[in-house]
């Protein structure tokens, strides 16, 4: 895959580029987005999930991976199916889960130079803890790129695939959705964003390999809501600033 391609349902991606132009909030998902999925710090996490499932449910291993896998999908989080289904406590099962070894994570330079050259104002959203955030982005050499961090506590417990969780970042930051851009691992979690008039962006590795969990999570690439594709982010990034400063410099010339 190129570092950048339109949606197969878009197309027209020179054209669709020149959009980010007027982008001046840039909001990124974390986990398998701002790092690569074979880093794969999400399979620790599922582990941890599991392992609490099973102890807080007393149930053996199977059934606890498949609950797991299960209310991922349905809930769009394991933590919201527990709550929903079982009535587990949020903070003591959040705590459990982010408690994984982080020195699989490298510094990308590259990624940092990118993300720190972006015009405007820069934010992750996560379903993470806002604690879990901090650490990559600390090992990533990125944590004082961002404005702020919107964690799963801050949406009130509400995954991303939720338009709740949209609009109370719009209502927190004031930013005007046409002028933001979503970047997500995801493409279920990019519908919202892109109901409310975000540019979206699906960062999907080239060979999922042994390094997507769920067939499911790699489906919808060609889905209507998502307007780019993309296999390395900070390569991304880099074209999206060449395009803003061409534009720019037409500006100037007019």
């Amino acid at each position: 895959m190129n570092a950048v391609r339109a949606s197969p349902a878009t197309g027209h991606t020179a054209r669709r580029l020149l959009a980010f132009a007027e982008v001046d909030v840039w909001v990124f998902d974390l986990d398998n987005t701002l790092y690569p999925r074979h880093v794969d710090l999400f399979h620790q996490l599922i582990a941890r999930m599991r392992d609490y499932i099973e102890g807080h449910l007393e149930v053996g291993p199977d059934e606890a991976a498949r609950l797991q896998r299960d209310y991922y999908r349905r809930y769009g989080t394991t933590l919201h199916g527990l709550m929903q289904e079982h009535g587990v406590a949020p903070d003591d099962f959040l705590e459990y889960v982010h408690d994984i070894d982080y020195s699989a994570v490298e510094a990308n330079p590259a990624l940092a130079a990118a993300i720190e050259a972006l015009p405007g104002r820069k934010f992750i959203l996560t379903d993470g803890l806002r604690a879990h955030a901090e650490r990559v982005t600390e090992r990533l050499g990125i944590a004082d790129s961002f404005d702020d961090i919107f964690d799963i506590v801050s949406s009130n417990l509400l995954p991303k695939h939720h338009r709740e969780t949209y609009e109370g970042l719009v209502a927190a930051t004031g930013m005007v959705p046409q002028s933001a851009s979503m970047f997500e691992d995801l493409s279920r979690n990019l519908e919202a964003p892109a109901a409310l008039g975000m540019a979206t962006i699906l960062v999907i590795p080239v060979d999922t390999t042994n390094i997507v969990h769920e067939d499911w999570e790699m489906e919808g690439h060609d889905a209507l809501h998502v307007d780019f594709l993309t296999d390395d982010l900070a390569a991304f990034l880099d074209t999206v600033l060449q395009v803003i400063a061409l534009a720019q410099e037409q500006r100037a010339i007019r």
